[in-house]
C-alpha cells in the first residue's frame, strides 16, 4: 500500500532542529493550511488545519537554516497516525479536545521570495498567514 500527502501552508513558528543520538538532523515544522468556503447558510467559513511536520537529514538542516515563521511551504510526505490510525488527540489548556496531524516529509519546497515571511506575490500565488492560535499546540 502507498499514500502520499501534499500540503501547502505557512509556518506557524520558526523551525526547531535537534539531532538524534546517532547524529542525524531532524527539524520540526508547524504548518497551517487554510481553506475558505461558503456553508449552506451562505456564510463564509475559514478553516485552518495544523500539521506537525518532521524533516530528516540534510533537508532538515536546510529547513532550519532558511525557513522562518510565516514562510509559505509545500510539503510532500506521509501521514503518521496513532496506533489506531487516527490523528494524535490531546486537550488544550481550556480542556477542549484537539487533534494533531503528524507528517514525515519526503520533500519540502520553499515558496515565496528568499527573505519573504508572509504572503507571496510570485508565480505560486499568495498564501495568507494562519491564525495566532498556533501557540495552543503543546509541542
Amino acid at each position: 500500500m502507498f499514500h502520499k500527502l501534499i500540503l501547502v501552508g505557512n509556518l506557524g513558528r520558526d523551525p526547531e532542529m535537534r539531532y538524534t543520538p546517532g547524529g542525524q538532523a531532524v527539524t520540526t515544522l508547524s504548518v497551517a493550511s487554510n481553506r475558505t468556503y461558503t456553508d449552506s447558510s451562505g456564510n463564509q467559513v475559514k478553516q485552518t488545519i495544523w500539521f506537525r511536520v518532521s524533516v530528516w537529514g540534510k533537508q532538515a538542516e536546510s529547513c532550519h537554516q532558511y525557513l522562518r515563521k510565516g514562510r509559505p511551504v509545500l510539503v510532500e510526505g506521509r501521514l503518521n497516525p496513532d496506533d489506531n490510525g487516527n490523528p494524535r488527540i490531546w486537550n488544550a489548556q481550556d480542556g477542549t479536545p484537539r487533534a494533531s496531524f503528524e507528517v514525515t516529509a519526503e520533500t519540502v519546497r520553499f515558496l515565496g521570495g528568499r527573505d519573504e515571511g508572509g504572503a507571496s506575490g510570485g508565480e505560486e500565488g499568495g498564501f495568507a498567514p494562519g491564525p495566532e492560535t498556533e501557540d495552543e499546540i503543546p509541542f
